[in-house]
């Protein structure tokens, strides 16, 4: 139980801290384990890492925060639209062209 809490608090505590950081990377990748279901079930046949890097590149610190604890706590319907809508930015598709992943995009 005090593992789940933890766990739960952690991206909350992560939020605080500059982007470059320790504690920035973590959230980064703990938001990368809720955004590659989603791109895979979405996106059949891209590339994950690339475009997981793309949506993650593109999205906000609080949307980081809320990934990383949707990672942890599970996904719901409002995570994976939020994936979704971070994948559609005009900035995450600039993204995608300029990684290889042009093909994808349509």
């Amino acid at each position: 139980m005090r593992l789940t809490a933890s766990l739960i608090a952690a991206p909350l505590a992560l939020s605080a801290c500059a982007e470059g950081g320790v504690a920035d990377q973590l959230a980064r990748a703990q938001a990368k384990d809720a955004v590659n279901p989603v791109i895979a079930r979405n996106f059949p046949g891209v590339p994950l890492e690339p475009a997981t890097d793309c949506v993650i590149n593109n999205a906000s610190a609080s949307e980081i925060v809320t990934l990383a604890r949707a990672s942890v706590t599970g996904m719901t319907p409002t995570d994976g639209e939020l994936v979704l809508e971070i994948a559609t930015r005009p900035e995450t598709l600039t993204c995608l062209i300029e990684d290889g992943l042009a093909p994808f995009v349509t």
